[in-house]
């Protein structure tokens, strides 16, 4: 059985390349759930994302490691927002 924190460890390795930084930490993963599969529901910085379908990829490729069907919702609500330690990493 797949944990959560293989998943996670693995999209710690997943960057928004406009940032750089990874998924996981920039919060943009909403909801994790595994069972026969990975279900994932996470959202963009901004909807209109110009790497959003390519950060999908990277995940989904990225987690066929696992040789389990990987689902991944996306949705703008709530709308993204860094947290204050995230707005102190990026120097805002």
């Amino acid at each position: 059985m797949i944990s959560n924190e293989e998943i996670i460890e693995t999209l710690k390795t997943c960057n928004d390349p406009e940032i750089g930084v990874d998924v996981w930490t920039l919060g943009l993963i909403y909801e994790l759930k595994i069972n026969d599969e990975i279900n994932i529901k996470m959202t963009f910085t901004t909807p209109f994302c110009p790497y959003g379908p390519m950060i999908v990829e990277e995940i989904k490729s990225k987690l066929s490691k696992f040789n389990v069907k990987v689902n991944i919702e996306i949705v703008f609500e709530p709308v993204w927002q860094p947290s204050d330690e995230l707005r102190q990493l990026l120097g805002f």
